[in-house]
């Protein structure tokens, strides 16, 4: 696997997309409403899932747990050797190798059109053409699977497909497709929808980590 690809797996939740308003199946949009309303009404909820990246030349490349937390705009994700921390202002991105620990802190850029654990349930509100597609199964789930296509051809992801659970209305997975014929796929395995978390779990605390070098580009 390349660097590259690598680099795309573990930050794939971040990627910008650079999108335009497109024409929307009204069932599509009428489902994913309801599941953003209801991911909405939280108070913030934890998961653990499966992640793989996979290409058509390759196939299964790598495949890895995750976990995440979510609260309103704010996030904490972990995969494999890294971390990223956002508290909705503030985001810091923790590698952690054998050979060293580092954070890179960043300020949350407002105006950029990106993908995040927190707004994956209202992505498609953010001009790409939403089609319900069909029906599947998904760990023993009956799913409505419904494909977002994006309008510019130069995003990093042309085509995120959401699977929703059809009797809970809840997105129990998703695959995104990067423009170099690759998938990522995505699949919450333990959710908690009833977490009660303090801000501070959204903060990396530079002061209890010494042994992590920083730099800070705020």
């Amino acid at each position: 696997m390349t660097s590259k690809n690598k680099i795309a797996l573990s930050l794939a939740f971040l990627w910008s997309f650079q999108i335009a308003v497109g024409q929307n199946d009204p069932k599509a949009v009428e489902i994913l409403s309801e599941v953003s309303e209801n991911y909405q009404k939280l108070n913030g909820f934890s998961a653990t899932f499966e992640y793989a990246y996979a290409t058509e030349d390759e196939g299964l490349i790598q495949t890895n747990t995750g976990e995440v937390t979510v609260k309103g705009e704010k996030y904490r994700l972990t995969l494999n050797d890294q971390e990223i921390f956002n508290n909705g202002n503030t985001v810091w991105t923790l590698i952690k190798s054998s050979k060293y620990k580092e954070v890179t802190i960043n300020n949350v850029e407002e105006d950029t059109e990106e993908l995040t654990p927190s707004n994956i349930y209202t992505i498609y509100q953010k001009g790409y053409q939403a089609e319900l597609v069909g029906s599947d199964q998904k760990n023993g789930v009956a799913v409505h699977e419904i494909l977002l296509t994006a309008e510019k051809k130069s995003s990093q992801f042309e085509k995120i497909t959401l699977f929703i659970d059809k009797s809970k209305l809840d997105l129990v997975a998703w695959e995104i497709q990067d423009d170099v014929g690759g998938t990522f796929t995505y699949s919450f395995k333990d959710l908690d929808s009833n977490v009660n978390v303090m801000d501070d779990y959204f903060v990396f605390n530079t002061q209890e980590n010494q042994d992590v070098e920083v730099i800070d580009l705020r």
